[in-house]
């Protein structure tokens, strides 16, 4: 097993990419902490890992709201009480945002960039006392569309982007305190997120075709590929790997 023993926080893991990664982590000897706003779908989750594993209680959910500072204390406190430490952290709590820029009010603006990148600085700024300690690890979730933009998209790619460059530096700052910081950049992903984004698009017909049509591979990820991309970057798998925006995409950013 890649992460015995290792003590893991899933931001966002009540559902998509966080679920299966959840999932997987766990099935690699990882004590799993699922930090959702979403308490009865964390749950759910942690129900399917538990039942997997014969009922050992290797997997827990703490409802938070990972925009909130007062919450991530909370949450990281409540973690370190009970493990005594925290390996490896997974940022992948995010929201979409498609709308053309002058139709986005300032309070939606804010949402977005609090979800999909205050969150990230406040976990981040909370756990690095202990990922530093151990030597552990962040997987930052990032996108396709933080690298090379995406139409309709403007504060969700802002944010993602936002994200990458925030990794690099990160993987500097740490890098002496042998903590490694990476981000996975997917394009398209079948999670309810990206079902959401679909529906709200004028023709969602042609929308699920030009997912298609632009991965060269001719499919969209599961989540459970994009998790094992996680896996890598969270194991010593990737032990000389820091500071990488990493495409998971079929291809797309080919012809993106």
């Amino acid at each position: 097993m890649q992460l015995q023993g290792k003590v893991v926080i899933v931001t966002g893991g009540g559902s998509g990419i966080g679920e299966a990664t959840a999932k997987l982590l766990a099935s690699e000897g990882a004590k799993v902490i699922i930090a959702d706003w979403n308490d009865a779908e964390a749950n759910r989750v942690v129900k399917e890992i538990q039942s997997v594993h014969c009922g050992n209680p290797i997997a827990f959910a703490v409802k938070t709201d990972v925009s909130s500072e007062i919450e991530v204390k909370q949450l990281v406190e409540l973690v370190l009480n009970k493990f005594g430490r925290i390996d490896i952290l997974f940022n992948n709590a995010a929201v979409v945002l498609p709308k053309s820029l002058e139709d986005i009010s300032e309070s939606e603006w804010t949402r977005t960039l609090d979800i999909n990148l205050k969150s990230v600085y406040l976990m981040i700024k909370f756990c690095i006392p202990s990922i530093r300690e151990n030597r552990g690890c962040i997987v930052n979730m990032a996108s396709l569309s933080g690298l090379v933009g995406q139409k309709q998209n403007p504060v969700y790619s802002a944010s993602k982007g936002a994200i990458i460059a925030m990794t690099k530096s990160l993987a500097l700052d740490y890098a002496s305190d042998g903590v490694r910081v990476n981000c996975i950049c997917p394009a398209g992903v079948i999670t309810p997120l990206l079902e959401e984004w679909i529906g709200q698009q004028p023709n969602p017909a042609v929308t699920v075709q030009d997912l298609i049509d632009m991965h060269p591979l001719g499919r969209c990820a599961s989540t459970e590929e994009i998790a094992r991309a996680v896996l890598y970057l969270a194991s010593d798998l990737s032990g000389f790997v820091t500071g990488v925006a990493l495409p998971v995409d079929g291809g797309a950013s080919l012809g993106y």
